[in-house]
């Protein structure tokens, strides 16, 4: 099959374009970089010719509310329409675990917003809602550091390895669509807090990670299991342990 990524070229999208090369399929990897462009609509119609199947795992490079919403759904609504010109057979979208249940996040507003353009297209479709990646805990302490001290919210998360999630999006690409959603997350459930303190003890990262109910989280506050998958999600085998001794 052919089947564009667009994001082809970022943390998720490489791995997704690797793997599905090596089950034999023809993965194309799409970004601005390649003279795709899916908020001005650049190159998105020529890349889409004769594809079978696309993947978007793209991200909006800023998080201000309201250029994340633009991002989303102008991006979302260039791909859907192409898409459906181009006759492709399957749309596979990753989103977040939580995305309905934070509506005070402008960026989880964002993914909700993406998600109804995409059911609304009449496209087949699968969507992928992935918690946290282990990858984000250092960016996130950052994001919340205040003289010296990374407070967090104590509400729980099930952060998950980016190989799991790519290797879930290449399985999806390759089947059936869903037509609905796949929930996914890593096999052990933390609190916000707990989960980053744990990745900068083991990185020797000496500042203090307090849990803090007024913190927030991508602008909402997090007080329960609003970012854990429900009961049904496909739990991935990486354990943060294992992720963290294989030298992340």
């Amino acid at each position: 099959m052919r089947i564009v990524v667009i994001g082809g070229t970022g943390l998720i999208g490489s791995q997704v374009v690797k793997r599905l090369g090596e089950h034999g399929h023809d993965a194309v990897p799409a970004s601005p970089n390649s003279g795709v462009n899916t908020l001005t609509g650049e190159g998105v119609e020529e890349v889409l010719k004769s594809a079978d199947v696309l993947v978007d795992v793209s991200n909006s490079p800023s998080f201000a509310d309201d250029d994340v919403m633009n991002f989303f759904t102008t991006a979302t609504t260039n791909l859907t329409k192409a898409a459906a010109a181009a006759g492709v057979g399957h749309y596979v979208a990753l989103s977040i675990v939580g995305t309905d249940e934070l509506p005070e996040s402008g960026y989880l507003r964002a993914k909700v917003a993406q998600e109804e353009l995409i059911r609304e297209s009449g496209l087949t479709y699968s969507i992928v809602r992935a918690t946290q990646f282990f990858e984000f805990a250092g960016a996130i302490a950052n994001s919340a550091e205040q003289d010296g001290v990374v407070r967090l919210p104590h509400g729980g998360v099930q952060p998950v390895a980016a190989s799991d999630v790519a290797a879930v999006v290449g399985r999806t690409a390759a089947t059936a669509p869903i037509g609905g959603v796949l929930e996914i997350g890593g096999p052990e459930e933390f609190t916000m807090d707990g989960w980053v303190r744990t990745v900068l003890a083991h990185r020797q990262d000496e500042r203090e990670v307090v849990g803090d109910p007024r913190a927030k989280y991508f602008g909402t506050f997090l007080t329960g299991r609003q970012l854990v998958p429900n009961a049904g999600a496909q739990l991935q085998p990486t354990s943060l342990r294992e992720w963290l001794d294989a030298g992340n």
